[in-house]
């Protein structure tokens, strides 16, 4: 059973402490001063909201406007929320980005949420790899939310193997999801992937 949201808020699983924490690409905010004003003793500066923008030249655009008062600013990236690290650092943002915020656009939210622990399972990089070749690759692998490896063994046999129902009292999805999950599927928070 496959179970769908309606809502498409993207989030991006960060580890702090050991544990993921869910945060949101829209809600993604990077407060920016320069390099200038922090050697002068000041920390002024603007939190921008990066939804407000549809690419980095465009906000890179607004840094210059608001740093006008410099000849030619180095920004300086003091502090960020909803921004994995991976995709920026004190004094530059990914490429990737809004690349990756706006391919995750079409996704659902448990879909979202799928992506990144996939995403944070395997052995992709964020900050070079395609944005649109990352979600192809996710749902090539992407089966479903399920209840447990179980419940994804269940839905096998009853899309694949036409069982008489006498047959499927004795049948032991147990077993068959061990087996499935010991090398062709992963399961991890509900969220069951193709081993590719």
């Amino acid at each position: 059973m496959k179970l769908n949201s309606l809502t498409s808020r993207i989030r991006i699983y960060q580890k702090k402490s050991g544990d993921m924490e869910a945060t949101s690409l829209s809600e993604a905010r990077i407060y920016v001063g320069t390099y200038a004003k922090y050697n002068d003793g000041s920390i002024g500066g603007k939190w921008f909201g990066l939804s407000d923008f549809s690419d980095k030249d465009e906000f890179y655009e607004a840094c210059k406007e608001l740093h006008a008062d410099e000849e030619d600013p180095e920004y300086m990236f003091q502090d960020w929320e909803n921004i994995p690290d991976e995709l920026i650092g004190e004094s530059w943002l990914s490429e990737n980005f809004f690349d990756i915020r706006d391919a995750m656009d079409d996704l659902s939210e448990d879909e979202q949420e799928a992506f990144l622990v996939w995403y944070n399972h395997g052995s992709h990089d964020l900050s070079t790899e395609d944005a649109n070749d990352l979600i192809s690759s996710f749902r090539d692998d992407f089966q479903g939310k399920y209840n447990d490896e179980e419940d994804y063994a269940y839905e096998i046999v009853e899309e694949l193997y036409e069982l008489p129902e006498f047959a499927k009292t004795y049948f032991d999805y147990e077993k068959f999801a061990r087996d499935l999950f010991m090398g062709d599927y992963w399961f991890e928070d509900s969220f069951v992937f193709r081993a590719s």
